[in-house]
């Protein structure tokens, strides 16, 4: 029983280390040249980023860190 209860402790451990090296669904390091900036801006509850919303060309909203971007196309 112990060995049960430390092995789900280590595989939530685990779990959470990986979660602050992986991105998450829609996240990009930067926008791509036919993404359209929009004002959407939020601060990502679970890492504290400031994070701005692009567009794509199909509408898809893709997240990037803020601090990552350059100059304002």
């Amino acid at each position: 029983m112990p060995f049960i209860v430390l092995g789900v402790v280590a595989l939530l451990v685990v779990l959470a280390v990986c979660s602050f090296f992986l991105r998450r669904h829609a996240e990009a390091d930067a926008p791509e040249a036919d993404w359209r900036r929009t004002d959407e801006v939020f601060r990502d509850p679970s890492t504290a980023r400031l994070m701005r919303v692009w567009l794509d060309a199909q509408g898809g909203r893709h997240y990037v860190p803020e601090s990552r971007l350059g100059p304002e196309p």
